[in-house]
């Protein structure tokens, strides 16, 4: 199969014309696609992750070394052998409504996001009590040591470890939060949004950034230099290009590949991929219904899948903006292996594929799967895996729907044919892939993994060996049989890991790396 040419259209169509606040300091944005899910833990949408960013804040923050420093938090003290935490909040900390935050919002804040979060759940596995002592001081007691404390409270994945207030906190965890009061840098204007098309941030003058620390990724001081941040969203890529060039928008948070040269031409521009380390292409299962509650269904389809294939289809034909031959971890992350690799690199034959199904008890069934026609990066990965499973004999029932409505879908355990899926596509982005700690595609609890809710004891018995790996070399063999474990259970496919760039104005200066987060940013 040829690699599917994203588009065609001419970058001459005329930039929309954006209204804006006039007579104000705005940084207009034209991000990755719609926000239609709002709750930064709720979902692992990037997106709803990028806003939860300019509401709220974390505990830690991690800088671009990937190691954590303190962010709301002034400082912490470790004692009983690493098995009490005492963690005291920074001063002038103060959510949107001029309420402050106390240590009261921070505790229900962490146990409803570890309740959503894979790294959330192995610490408060060890938990044994998590406390506020006063306002700005709170406690955990734990089983045993968890060095990993701060990486799990600061960690730059999805979902998002925001702090809340108490009473939006205390919402249960498999319901939304509608209502945005953070503490950070940006109040969230609710009366200013208009679904699929624009989202508004207001500066928050009552929020006092750190006064020290590396301002980097998402840690240290977090100055805004603009009263307000707009995103547009602009389905066609062309029409995002002109806006860009013309200087309607300010930043493309992510431009499709074919339209770089015409960005580069401008002279206009400055790209960069922000983001260093990749975004995995996933094709997740829903492990609850036929046929994917069979393992070896899911094994038969390694057979014929080309990451290549999906990679020139997602980020086009330069080799520099993707990488093949991967399997869980992020390539060049310390636990990155290429442990049973050839599950994926040797030689694709479609119709060992096509037996390999008959024999694993395929029997023709419907299989629904979504794309994501707003996404043209993740529906490209949809659109080439729906022609693999045809030529391999699959039953597809293709559905292209927006990615407001995948977020939604996917996110039921209904039948397929009752408004739920056996499969959907997306990318697992940054740091959530370096490790088996966040790692959300690997877990294997059942109801409590991420969407797909596979059941996998072998997986878990291994991710809990990892954190309790005396160094780095064994956390290194253990993910080294994770990787061959994976190959085994098949939660999902990796399909190679994409590094695309994001485009703004060269008159704008302080763009931090990992994922947009609009503060620093100052114009010429």
């Amino acid at each position: 199969m040829k690699r599917r040419t994203l588009l065609t259209a001419a970058a001459a169509l005329a930039a929309p014309s954006i209204a804006t606040a006039q007579g104000r300091n705005v940084f207009r944005v034209v991000p990755e696609g719609d926000l239609p899910v709002l709750d930064p833990v709720w979902t692992t949408a990037t997106n709803a992750r990028n806003h939860g960013y300019l509401v709220f804040d974390t505990l830690w923050g991690q800088d671009a070394s990937y190691a954590m420093q303190p962010q709301m938090v002034a400082g912490h003290v470790v004692e009983n052998d690493g098995k009490q935490w005492t963690v005291t909040l920074r001063d002038g900390l103060k959510f949107h409504d001029g309420e402050p935050v106390r240590a009261r919002d921070v505790v229900p804040s962490i146990r409803r996001f570890a309740a959503r979060d894979s790294f959330g759940q192995a610490l408060m596995d060890v938990t044994d009590e998590l406390s506020a002592i006063d306002d700005r001081t709170f406690r955990f007691r734990l089983k045993k040591p968890f060095p990993l404390l701060p990486n799990a409270l600061g960690k730059t994945g999805t979902p998002m470890p925001c702090i809340m207030p108490e009473r939006l906190a205390l919402t249960d965890p498999a319901k939304q939060v509608t209502e945005m009061i953070g503490s950070g840098p940006f109040r969230f204007k609710a009366d200013e949004r208009v679904p699929g098309s624009r989202v508004v941030y207001e500066r928050f003058a009552g929020y006092v950034p750190r006064p020290d620390g590396p301002a980097t990724f998402t840690a240290g001081p977090k100055r805004v230099h603009f009263d307000r941040v707009e995103w547009h969203t602009i389905w066609d890529p062309a029409t995002a290009a002109s806006a860009l060039i013309n200087g309607e928008v300010d930043y493309w948070q992510s431009p499709t590949p074919d339209l770089l040269p015409l960005l580069k031409k401008s002279g206009k521009l400055a790209m960069d991929v922000l983001d260093p380390a990749g975004g995995i292409g996933c094709l997740r299962f829903n492990h609850l219904f036929p046929p994917f509650d069979n393992p070896a269904i899911r094994r038969a389809l390694l057979g014929g899948i080309d990451q290549v294939e999906f990679m020139q289809a997602a980020a086009g034909d330069d080799r520099a903006l993707w990488k093949d031959r991967v399997g869980v971890f992020c390539p060049g992350a310390p636990m990155a292996n290429e442990a049973g690799i050839e599950a994926l690199a040797g030689k694709r034959d479609l119709d060992k594929v096509k037996r390999d199904l008959a024999a694993a008890g395929y029997k023709g069934e419907r299989i629904a799967v979504l794309g994501a026609s707003d996404y043209p990066q993740t529906n490209a990965l949809a659109l080439v895996a729906a022609d693999y499973l045809r030529r391999v004999g699959m039953n597809v029932d293709f559905q292209s729907i927006d990615w407001g409505t995948v977020v939604q879908r996917r996110a039921s355990k209904q039948p397929p044919d009752k408004g739920g899926w056996n499969i959907y596509f997306t990318y697992l982005n940054g740091t959530n892939n370096f490790d088996p700690a966040a790692q959300l595609g690997i877990r294997g609890n059942g109801d409590r993994a991420w969407f797909g809710w596979p059941s996998m004891p072998r997986m878990e018995e291994l991710r809990a060996a990892w954190f309790d790996a005396p160094d780095q070399a064994a956390q290194k063999r253990i993910c080294e049989e994770i990787q061959r474990q994976f190959w085994v259970e098949v939660p999902y496919i990796p399909l190679g890991v994409a590094y695309l760039p994001s485009a703004w104005n060269k008159s704008y200066s302080g763009v931090r790396m990992g994922f947009p987060q609009f503060y620093d940013i100052t114009k010429a």
